[in-house]
């Protein structure tokens, strides 16, 4: 069978699909793990992360089941929302390796002073660290009243937002760089579903295609 065969282009895009499936599982993993800071929430682009991750792991489902079926409206369908996907998951991307740490800061300052006193303090403990910024006038009061370990074994505790900014910059990055990759090859995620559907299945009766 050559390599342009109605073989071969289903074996393509049932790989292909897999590999979405997998990809939509690390963008829900990495973006749930980025998350669960509390303060990172509060970057709406998570979410959207979230849901691509999500709307491209049933998409890939589709997609699957219409390439081991042939199914021509599935196919047809599939194509359409994947050229949506990726439109939505390259601006998402885009978005998440632009946010520097400028941004990245004023979001969580915004969001630490928001919290209750018992939520930074789970915080604190949580990170072992101390205060959230040393340029904020409350820097001195938030350590004064800190109750992470790492206050009874050195004078100095590391500051809260360093650590933030660490874990949100990672998630960041993880998730703009895999969703900037993979959103390309989902360009040919459409060519293929579009090649196979004009395909006849040599299988099949020749006055059942559509």
């Amino acid at each position: 069978m050559v390599c342009g065969g109605f073989a071969c282009s289903k074996n393509a895009l049932c790989a292909l699909n897999v590999v979405y499936m997998l990809v939509g599982l690390l963008l829900i993993g990495v973006a749930a793990w980025g998350k669960g800071l509390g303060l990172v929430s509060s970057i709406h682009i998570i979410g959207g992360v979230i849901a691509v991750g999500v709307f491209l792991l049933l998409i890939a489902v589709a997609g699957l089941v219409g390439a081991v079926n042939h199914h021509q409206v599935l196919l047809f369908f599939y194509m359409i929302i994947l050229g949506l996907v990726f439109i939505f998951q390259f601006g998402i991307s885009c978005s998440c390796l632009a946010i520097n740490r400028s941004k990245q800061t004023d979001v969580i300052n915004a969001s630490w002073w928001v919290m209750s006193n018992k939520t930074r303090d789970e915080l604190e403990r949580s990170f072992d660290c101390c205060g959230l910024f040393n340029f904020t006038t409350l820097y001195q009061q938030d350590y004064d009243f800190c109750t992470a370990i790492c206050k009874s074994k050195s004078p100095t505790c590391q500051m809260c937002g360093e650590k933030f900014l660490k874990h949100s910059d990672e998630a960041l990055k993880i998730l703009g760089g895999v969703g900037l990759f993979f959103s390309f090859t989902e360009i040919l995620g459409v060519w293929l579903a579009m090649r196979f559907r004009n395909q006849k299945d040599p299988r099949a009766n020749p006055s059942a295609f559509l």
